[in-house]
């Protein structure tokens, strides 16, 4: 593909959720008046006794944490949804529509210490994570009143994280909610209009193709900027091989998840030396019953820094009224996280004062 065409205004189409993002990279040499600074990185102690995720602390619905020494689940005690709402179906002339959603709500405490995020962790301790996330994919989606699994993580006060201790989400439905269901109706779509093909698989092909957005790799997952990307860093992560859930992932994959989650979130931390928000979700098959296998597992990084630790991306105006709009292509963005170390600048910083 010419990349000269790129540097005009263009419209690039999401096949997962047939969604179009405007590129208008010209706009990057209009005058920027806003700060470009740094944030001193935060220090925090490895155990907070006001944290309420913190091991052997008071939970804000009053239970106590046992004295975990890795990763710890619970249900969430402030849930969004719980699991004994009838089934209650109601609608007026087809517009005032309304129905109850059964569900579950947990917590997952991705390690003990209050002072690390996963770019900061050990592979070893993100494998366990890994395998909490499969288990309890396993467990949750089992249930027959639930059809959707959603495992994500809210990284950074900018997304709405209310408690910086290392921990993520899982919400899981009765119905598929309407992110996941786009992408279950494209792919289901493709494969039948490719004789049994799946999109990502081809999508994959062209990145391997074309390799300007592709950020890192290992012999099992690739992490890229995908070609219709919304957010200046966002990301996508994809196992080479067609599996559509984690509980699928043999022992290799299962390590090889675990480098490339710290590889790539360690990228995004040393881009503007700040420990980097994001909100990330896993897409994966649904747990209803049926014939899923046109699914593809996937990583959403969804990052909102645009220029610096301080200057973020909004949708405003235009965006929120006709179409998300993004100033730096995808194949810039990936560029730029390509160069980065992938050793956490904490630790670079350390060496320079060891040395």
């Amino acid at each position: 593909m010419d990349r000269d065409i790129f540097q005009k205004s263009h419209k690039r189409f999401n096949p997962l959720t047939e969604e179009w993002i405007l590129c208008s990279p010209h706009r990057l040499k209009r005058p920027w008046q806003g700060k470009l600074e740094e944030i001193p990185p935060e220090e925090r102690p490895r155990y907070d006794p006001d944290c309420y995720l913190c091991p052997g602390n008071e939970r804000a619905g009053g239970n106590r944490n046992p004295d975990y020494q890795g990763t710890f689940v619970f249900d969430n005690d402030f849930s969004a949804l719980v699991p004994d709402e009838t089934a209650i179906l109601s609608q007026k002339e087809g517009l005032l529509r309304f129905q109850m959603e059964q569900g579950i709500c947990r917590v997952v405490c991705y390690s003990p210490r209050h002072d690390l995020t996963m770019a900061e962790m050990e592979e070893s301790e993100i494998r366990r994570v890994i395998d909490v996330w499969i288990r309890q994919y396993l467990e949750i989606g089992s249930l027959d009143y639930i059809g959707h699994v959603q495992i994500f993580e809210n990284k950074g006060a900018v997304m709405g994280c209310s408690n910086h201790h290392p921990h993520g989400q899982i919400w899981a439905t009765r119905s598929l909610p309407m992110e996941p269901e786009k992408e279950n109706k494209t792919q289901h779509r493709y494969g039948k209009l490719t004789m049994g093909r799946c999109l990502l698989c081809d999508y994959m092909d062209l990145e391997d193709e074309e390799q300007e957005r592709i950020v890192c790799r290992n012999n099992h997952w690739v992490a890229l900027v995908p070609f219709w990307a919304k957010w200046p860093f966002e990301t996508m992560i994809l196992p080479f091989r067609h599996v559509g859930s984690l509980g699928e992932l043999d022992r290799e994959e299962k390590a090889d998840l675990a480098e490339i989650l710290r590889r790539l979130t360690t990228r995004f931390d040393n881009l503007f030396h700040t420990s980097f928000p994001y909100t990330m979700g896993i897409h994966q098959k649904p747990t209803l019953e049926g014939d899923f296998s046109h699914w593809h597992l996937h990583f959403h990084f969804y990052p909102p820094l645009l220029r610096s630790a301080t200057v973020q991306k909004f949708m405003v105006g235009f965006e929120m009224l006709g179409t998300p709009q993004r100033d730096f292509t995808a194949e810039d963005a990936a560029q730029r996280l390509r160069s980065l170390s992938e050793i956490h600048f904490r630790k670079e910083n350390q060496k320079g004062e060891n040395s």
